[in-house]
C-alpha cells in the first residue's frame, strides 16, 4: 500500500513539475512577444533613422501630393478672390440656414471683440485692448463680403488669423451675417418690401 502511495505521489510531483515548466515557458514566450511588440523597429516621428541615407525618418511627400480632403479646386470659395480681386458675393446661395449658422459662429468667435451688434464694443474691447473695428462705419459698410472672408482667413492688424479655427463655409456664413448686421443698423423705409411696409405703418399708433 505504501509503495502505491509513493508511486502516486511521485507521479503527481512529476506532473506538477511538467506543468510548472510549461507555464513558465508560456509566460516567457508571452513576455518576449510583448517586448517584441513594444520594441518594434519602426521609424519614430522626427527622430533620426539609420535606414535612410540622409538619416531622417520623415520622408518628403512626392512632388504634387495633395492630402486627402485638402484639394482646393474652387479658387473663389477658398481664397475669396476672383481674378485676384475681392468681390461682393458669396460662393453659394444665401439662405436662412446660412445666416443662422453665421450668427451662431459670429457670436462665438467675433462678438467677444466686435460686440453682438458689431459696434466694436465686445467684452474684450471693454477691458482696455485696442478697440476692434466698428462694422457700421462708412468705411466697412462699403467693403465686400470677400474682404471679411479674407480678414478672417489671414488676420488684420491686431486680429489674428482664424483659418485654423473656422472652416471656409463658416467664414463665408459669418461674412454674410456681418452684412445682415450692417443692414439691420442702417436700414431705411425704402429697404422694406411695400406689402410689409404697409403692415408696419398700420401697426403704428
Amino acid at each position: 500500500m505504501n509503495g502505491q502511495q509513493g508511486t502516486l505521489s511521485g507521479a503527481l510531483r512529476l506532473v506538477g513539475v511538467v506543468l510548472g515548466v510549461l507555464i513558465l515557458s508560456g509566460c516567457g514566450e508571452i513576455f518576449a512577444f510583448r517586448q517584441w511588440m513594444y520594441n518594434q523597429p519602426v521609424a519614430r516621428t522626427y527622430r533620426e533613422s539609420e535606414f535612410f541615407a540622409d538619416r531622417r525618418s520623415a520622408r518628403n511627400p512626392v512632388e504634387g501630393t495633395v492630402a486627402q480632403g485638402t484639394a482646393q479646386t474652387d479658387e473663389f470659395f477658398y481664397t475669396g478672390l476672383v481674378n485676384g480681386q475681392e468681390v461682393d458675393a458669396l460662393p453659394f446661395p444665401l439662405t436662412a440656414a446660412v445666416l443662422s449658422r453665421g450668427e451662431q459662429q459670429y457670436n462665438v468667435y467675433c462678438a467677444p471683440c466686435h460686440g453682438l451688434t458689431g459696434y466694436g464694443n465686445g467684452v474684450v474691447a471693454r477691458r482696455g485692448v485696442t478697440p476692434p473695428s466698428n462694422y457700421h462705419s462708412d468705411y466697412l459698410r462699403e467693403k465686400t463680403l470677400s474682404h471679411y472672408y479674407n480678414v478672417m482667413t489671414n488676420g488684420y492688424r491686431n486680429m489674428w488669423s482664424y483659418e485654423q479655427k473656422i472652416t471656409p463655409e463658416d467664414r463665408w456664413a459669418i461674412a454674410a451675417y456681418i452684412r445682415a448686421l450692417q443692414l439691420s443698423q442702417n436700414a431705411s423705409p425704402e429697404d422694406v418690401p411695400p406689402d410689409q411696409l404697409n403692415q408696419l405703418q398700420g401697426m403704428q399708433p
